[in-house]
């Protein structure tokens, strides 16, 4: 089987960092390598490696430890897939802190680490040079506060370490304590002075445990409008936070939630008839199938636990099944149905239960089998000998080796999109770039007071054939983003699995599950 898993690193490594880096990160893609090692399989230069090398290990992606009794480079595959989701993170930072909160994200995911000082000041000179409606310019004390409401929810953490080698970077734990910034020195640097900030040692990096965990809750969040309405989602939210008071990031069951912190908690929301219903919401949460929530005792009106495990399991069930329904049709999605609800269910049951025509239904099993999607196994009755008896066969679903293959399509699709998305844009790449330079033409022209017929004369440039091609690229770039970004929540899904059915607790240790699933696969 292609080893998709690592194709796709590399060319989000390529589309980053650019090919040095890319090569090296082919390099170390399939085990922990020396320097030497690195300069004698990529052919470049000492100086060009460890210049990449330092670029990968400045944003986390490469760790370095003892290895053959010298100094041996890591790559972390997993850490370069969170690069699919930079998107997502900066628009969820952008919804908790604003415009100015999301500028500071992008600076600090484009550098790896950076004090708090700087930041600000790149943030100030960013805002500066590219003014927009949406983004107003903000003094530096408006700024402080953006950078601390950051802090605050945890999107950002220390970076003591820069040449963080395996055992140090398992070992470091978060640390949020805000510095003592000066303002005046900051507005002293913006306005042209030589001055030395207090924080110059200080760095601080983006806490990507954080952001995977509130997109996590996000999911589990999302997931109860469709199902109940808008007060059973608050609700959740709130049980959420109070789980959190009580019980580890990551642990796949929270420990008991009280009713009366429940109810407390509900009061200050202006969800009246979530407060009036309260008793209703949970008892239909707790009754559903889904089991997001269970109830664990009945002292003080109650207690609730979230079983986040339980949770993720039938949300991935969910999307097996929408997966099975687009590939083959309804009627198969119905056997995948049977075969996952029954136990030891034969071929006879599944004609007779899912309600179609025996040849229909044999075809459509035969085809779920060959693309692994249910299992066959061969049972014999007690006390018959090998001959020609009858075999039965039971049907049945490898719920784990389904999530792996699955998650080995979400590489390979990612792959072949960015490869597509590439090839499009080299493919016209020459009216891209024609586009571009008449719409700056035609800025520059607009901001000096041009007419409408200057105007109208510089869109003439792009002929109605060119004006077709360019829409017709850029059509087909858009649906390319959009499906990778579909194709990543499925992706996403996948890998949160890993974490929550191994209670992991850090990203260290989710690394080290979601990649038995890399593992099995490329065995």
């Amino acid at each position: 089987m292609h080893d998709f898993h690592n194709k796709l690193c590399s060319l989000l490594l390529g589309e980053y960092f650019g090919s040095i880096v890319q090569c090296i990160g082919i390099s170390l893609a399939y085990g922990t390598k020396t320097l030497h090692a690195i300069c004698f399989r990529t052919k470049l230069p000492r100086a060009k490696v460890r210049e990449g090398l330092h670029v990968l290990m400045k944003h986390g992606f490469v760790t370095s430890g003892e290895y053959d009794e010298r100094i041996g480079y890591t790559l972390h595959l997993n850490k370069v897939i969170m690069l699919l989701r930079l998107p997502r993170y900066t628009l969820f930072v952008k919804t908790m802190c604003g415009d100015e909160g999301e500028i500071m994200l992008e600076e600090v995911l484009k550098h790896g680490y950076i004090t708090a000082s700087e930041l600000i000041i790149k943030t100030y000179k960013r805002i500066e040079q590219t003014p927009s409606k949406s983004v107003q310019l903000s003094f530096v004390p408006n700024l402080k506060e953006v950078f601390e409401l950051l802090v605050k929810n945890q999107f950002l953490m220390h970076s003591t370490l820069v040449n963080t080698t395996i055992e140090e970077e398992q070992a470091e734990k978060p640390v949020y304590d805000l510095p003592e910034l000066d303002v005046m020195a900051i507005s002293n640097v913006l306005e042209g002075q030589n001055v030395e900030l207090a924080d110059n040692k200080l760095y601080w990096k983006v806490n990507f445990d954080r952001l995977t965990q509130d997109l996590r809750d996000q999911i589990v969040i999302s997931a109860m409008t469709p199902r109940f309405d808008k007060n059973a989602e608050e609700l959740m939210r709130q049980l959420i936070n109070l789980m959190y008071l009580r019980t580890a990031s990551w642990a796949s069951t929270s420990n008991p939630i009280p009713y009366s912190e429940i109810k407390e908690a509900v009061k200050k929301l202006s969800y009246q008839e979530l407060e009036h219903y309260l008793d209703q919401y949970l008892q239909l949460l707790e009754e559903d199938s889904t089991q997001f929530i269970k109830r664990v005792g009945d002292s003080g009106g109650g207690q609730y636990s979230i079983n986040m495990k339980n949770a993720f399991v039938q949300l991935i069930w969910a999307t097996l099944d929408h997966i099975v329904t687009e590939r083959f049709g309804p009627k198969a999605a119905r056997i995948f149905r049977l075969v996952r609800d029954e136990i030891n269910v034969n071929m006879e049951q599944i004609q007779n239960l899912a309600m179609i025509p025996a040849k229909e239904a044999k075809s459509l099993t035969y085809t779920l089998s060959q693309e692994n999607y249910i299992q066959i196994q061969e049972m014999r009755k007690n006390g018959t000998l090998s001959g020609p008896a009858k075999v039965l066969y039971r049907f049945y679903i490898d719920f784990d080796r389904l999530v792996e293959m699955e998650t080995e399509h979400c590489y390979q699709a990612l792959y072949n999109i960015i490869k597509r998305r590439d090839l499009e844009t080299t493919n016209n790449k020459r009216i891209i770039e024609k586009q571009l330079r008449i719409q700056i033409l035609s800025n520059k022209f607009e901001e000096h007071g041009a007419s409408e017929q200057q105007l109208t004369d510089i869109a003439e440039m792009m002929t109605p054939s060119e004006t077709q091609q360019f829409e017709n690229a850029q059509n087909a770039i858009k649906k390319l983003a959009a499906t990778q970004l579909q194709i990543d929540e499925t992706l996403f899904l996948l890998m949160l699995f890993s974490i929550v059915i191994y209670s992991a607790f850090d990203v260290s240790i989710y690394e080290e599950k979601s990649s038995r699933i890399v593992c099995n696969i490329n065995k």
